[in-house]
């Protein structure tokens, strides 16, 4: 089955309970979204709600197009600091 990785980082990272994990290729990141939501509960939800995702590196613009198999997607929470 075609996968593509999810790698949490700083809060969502606590949130999630895990640093990544790899779930079916196919969907959109909104889509992806929603399932890890579902997945994880409520702590990691609101994190969720506030993030910057990357693809491969790339600031995910098309939230609706499908992830191809074998990208990395980057959970981003705001970070503090400057």
């Amino acid at each position: 089955m075609p996968t593509v990785t999810v790698r949490y980082f700083a809060g969502a990272r606590a949130a999630a309970g895990r640093a990544e994990e790899v779930v079916p290729a196919g969907r959109s990141l909104d889509d992806l979204v929603a399932e890890l939501t579902e997945r994880h509960g409520g702590r990691l939800a609101p994190v969720l709600a506030v993030s910057s995702y990357l693809v491969d590196g790339v600031t995910c613009h098309d939230r609706k197009k499908p992830l191809p198999a074998g990208v990395t997607i980057d959970v981003l929470p705001p970070f503090a600091g400057g």
